[in-house]
């Protein structure tokens, strides 16, 4: 599971040395506003700000410093005019995503503003400047002109530094895949393109090492885990004593082959159980609680929604695996749905998360308990990472609303419906048109800019219907 941690951003403030020896306190006090700034973003960011950069050697070796150590991204700032081409020898090796922040220290010009005022506060000529070098460089970079002391500016910086750090994350991810589903297109791809552009290391496993693992856990462990299930769910009391244990040992046999193994999501085929032999259950309940827990998950072997869960987990938080499963006219939405896998962190709150005896007609075994609850009315974000060709890989993102429904008693697993901001005609055509999968990842609220900054950075394509 992705380590959950604050953005680390090096900011990288540029000015002129030529002031120097006319003013010799600009130095200090263009330090003093740039540790201002990072102290301004230390709620959404760890900013970290070694010097000011007035050379171009002051500027390789910063850059330098950020890449050797354990940075997400570089956040250049002019604290004066600098020359663009100071740049070029510093971005030739640079791996970390970039931001140009076009601020400067005071946002209002006065009619008491003297020289000093002009001097300290002339940075957007040196962003024209170093954005120009960018983009002949090739460079890609996200840009916000912005009074740094708004709450404009650290909503953009937390949006962009959260897609930096999820870049990194998933250059390190590991994702297991246990069966896949013959014949289902939209869950394939390139993988050595999906490898090179997104990041994560996919490996197959068969799950005789799950089994070892559940054979050894002791009742003690079991009866913890049956608690904590007791705790935050309503459990039906239809579910026997033995079926609540077995599909607790199995999320534990599965939870302890991910730790074992750090894996930070995975994706279990529905019939690979079955054809194993030697389970009972399909692992319905102990998905949704690993999904609760922080990991990526999906179904049927996609490994390519399985990463898009887990960066889902570090960009924004609580993601949670979906699917259309039925489209209603008369409410403009989409009835979001999937065999029984859910994250409950994104459950309504006026509502009890209900744990059922589920009888079950895929996979041909017993009855697996699961978790029936509707999602948190409120704004929605959805994406679907779509394979096109070759390495062309696109994320499709849905902005929505879950509208306040009632209950659908007879629905056993996560269900809610879902009206896209575009309607669910238009969307669903444009949907279609892009490619867009039929598995997909949600998280409350309105994420499409952080999507849309990860796209940037990973070089995917993003189209938003």
């Amino acid at each position: 599971m992705v380590k959950q941690r604050k953005p680390r951003i090096g900011m990288l403030g540029i000015m002129h040395g030529i002031y120097d020896e006319k003013q010799p306190e600009i130095t200090r006090n263009q330090e003093a506003y740039a540790r201002a700034v990072c102290a301004h973003l230390s709620d959404v960011a760890d900013v970290q700000f070694p010097r000011a950069a007035k050379c171009k050697e002051d500027i390789e070796a910063i850059v330098k410093e950020f890449n050797d150590q354990p940075f997400d991204g570089i956040m250049i700032v002019m604290l004066l005019y600098s020359p663009g081409m100071r740049l070029v020898q510093a971005l030739k090796d640079n791996r970390l995503p970039l931001m140009l922040a076009n601020i400067q220290p005071v946002p209002a010009v006065t009619s008491r503003w003297n020289w000093s005022d002009l001097t300290t506060n002339q940075g957007i000529h040196g962003a024209q400047d170093t954005a120009n070098v960018l983009r002949r460089m090739g460079r890609p970079f996200a840009v916000v002109t912005e009074d740094w002391k708004s709450a404009a500016f650290k909503a953009f910086v937390e949006d962009w530094a959260r897609a930096a750090r999820t870049s990194e994350a998933l250059k390190r991810a590991r994702i297991a895949t246990f069966g896949k589903m013959h014949q289902m297109g939209d869950i394939l791809g390139d993988e050595f393109a999906f490898v090179k552009n997104i990041g994560p290391q996919v490996n197959h496993h068969n799950l005789g090492e799950v089994f070892r693992i559940m054979e050894s856990l002791t009742e003690a462990e079991v009866d913890a885990q049956v608690g904590e299930d007791r705790k935050n769910f309503k459990v039906d009391p239809a579910i026997s004593k033995e079926s609540h244990r077995y599909a607790a040992r199995f999320q534990l046999g599965f939870q302890r082959f991910l730790e074992t193994q750090n894996y930070d999501g995975f994706s279990a085929h529905c019939f690979t159980p079955g054809e194993d032999g030697r389970f009972e259950q399909l692992p319905l309940l102990g998905a949704s609680n690993l999904m609760a827990m922080g990991y990526g998950y999906a179904g049927e072997g996609d490994t390519n929604t399985a990463t898009l869960c887990t960066a889902g987990q570090v960009l924004i938080g609580d993601a949670h695996f979906t699917e259309m499963y039925s489209l209603d006219f008369a409410k403009d939405t989409a009835l979001m749905s999937h065999m029984g896998e859910g994250n409950w962190k994104i459950a309504r709150r006026d509502r009890p998360i209900k744990l059922i005896d589920r009888p079950l007609e895929i996979g041909g075994l017993s009855n697996p308990p699961t978790l029936v609850f509707s999602a948190q009315p409120g704004p929605a974000t959805l994406v679907s990472l779509a394979a096109i060709e070759g390495a062309h890989y696109r994320l499709v993102v849905l902005r929505g609303e879950i509208l306040d429904t009632e209950d659908l008693a007879d629905v056993p697993m996560p269900y809610f419906h879902l009206k896209p901001s575009t309607g669910i005609r238009k969307s669903m055509d444009s949907w279609l048109q892009a490619g867009g999968t039929h598995h997909q990842i949600l998280n409350l609220g309105d994420h499409a800019r952080r999507w849309r900054f990860l796209c940037d950075i990973l070089g995917v394509e993003c189209v938003e219907v």
